[in-house]
């Protein structure tokens, strides 16, 4: 059985990878989007038109604002293995719009890390093989050996730092508030990025 699961989950990647797209055809995607304002995913709705117009503003942001140290670059640079880093994601989600762009930055920086993304509602197996706490959660990564087609590691929804807030305020209320949401924002904001480089970094190493 277990043969049996590990080759079911890399007839539902292999799908998948041949419905992705580059980082720059996704941009080009919300960017359509907003103009007829209107949204990825299931839920068409205006609020999620609002989302992703919102987005895209975060992202055009990140692509221009995002630095690495030297240090940072000289790790990636430095990666010697062959891998594709696949991200589920839908253009409403917040999270996505402020780490997608570090992603780029990141994969931008060598040639060995291919960078794909696929929408979650578009490919409902991908996304329950790889849920978060039972949850649906995005954006995720899933880091592929190109060679064997073995899952390597996942990062995802958030930088650690971030899921380490998110939990604890779960522990303290029960669920997220439109007011932690915020500070979460703001938390993304002042962070410009590191914390999702540092966790990309630990994933190459």
């Amino acid at each position: 059985m277990e043969i049996s699961g590990v080759y079911m989950v890399k007839t539902v990647i292999s799908e998948s990878l041949e419905n992705s797209v580059s980082y720059q055809e996704y941009v080009e995607l919300v960017n359509s989007l907003v103009e007829i304002s209107s949204t990825t995913g299931n839920e068409k709705t205006e609020a999620m038109a609002n989302y992703t117009m919102l987005n895209q503003r975060r992202m055009k942001r990140w692509d221009k604002m995002v630095k690495l140290t030297d240090q940072d670059k000289a790790k990636i640079q430095g990666f010697t293995g062959d891998v594709t880093w696949l991200v589920l994601t839908e253009s409403w989600c917040g999270d996505a719009a402020h780490i997608l762009p570090v992603i780029n930055k990141v994969a931008e920086l060598n040639k060995n890390i291919n960078y794909r993304i696929v929408l979650r509602d578009d490919n409902d197996a991908l996304m329950n093989e790889f849920l978060t706490n039972g949850g649906r959660s995005i954006p995720k990564l899933i880091m592929l050996d190109n060679k064997t087609d073995t899952v390597l590691n996942t990062f995802g929804p958030r930088p650690t730092k971030a899921t380490e807030m998110v939990n604890d305020y779960k522990l303290k209320h029960g669920s997220l508030t439109l007011e932690f949401k915020e500070d979460l924002q703001r938390w993304y904001n002042k962070d410009k990025g590191q914390s999702t480089i540092q966790d990309l970094v630990e994933l190459l190493s």
